[in-house]
């Protein structure tokens, strides 16, 4: 029995996080999104507001692309980093609840899957940002990159339509 390959028609990258970016890529375009979120006050023992998932906005963007498949970026979770721990625990939930209300599949990756396939193999964790920018700039020159700081979401997309996922 022969195995099928699954093919997906629309690639949709999400580098999980309030910074994070979303790239769809289809088998015409290429688009990279900031992740929409809002900001609102955190009523604990501090005041101070927390970064959130706006959803509406999240549905907006995903809700158009039949026959897509979706790569999520792991969030870091770090003890010793708690609240941005925290913050990327948020924005997971919160798109994942998205992706499900949308019924669309999806699978998790590691940074490291994509980055060793994408960025080049002496990357230094100091460089990967810039690099992920000048990569993304150079497989998809007609975006227009202007307020971007990387391209992670679309190079998930691309490392998700390579290994044909």
């Amino acid at each position: 029995m022969r195995t099928r390959i699954r093919r997906h028609g629309v690639y949709i990258g999400i580098d999980n996080g309030i910074t994070g970016t979303i790239g769809i890529i289809s088998r015409s375009s290429a688009t990279l999104y900031h992740t929409p979120i809002k900001k609102e006050q955190d009523y604990t023992k501090k005041r101070q507001n927390i970064s959130r998932i706006e959803s509406v906005e999240l549905v907006n963007i995903l809700q158009n692309f039949s026959n897509s498949f979706v790569v999520l970026e792991r969030p870091m979770i770090n003890p010793g980093r708690w609240k941005a721990s925290m913050s990327a625990i948020r924005c997971l939930e919160a798109t994942l609840t998205v992706i499900d209300e949308l019924k669309i599949p999806y699978q998790y990756c590691n940074s490291k899957e994509w980055q060793k396939i994408l960025l080049p193999k002496h990357s230094k964790d100091a460089d990967l940002k810039q690099m992920s920018l000048e990569i993304g700039k150079r497989l998809f020159p007609t975006l227009n990159w202007s307020g971007f700081k990387d391209a992670d979401g679309l190079l998930i997309a691309e490392w998700a339509r390579r290994m044909k996922l």
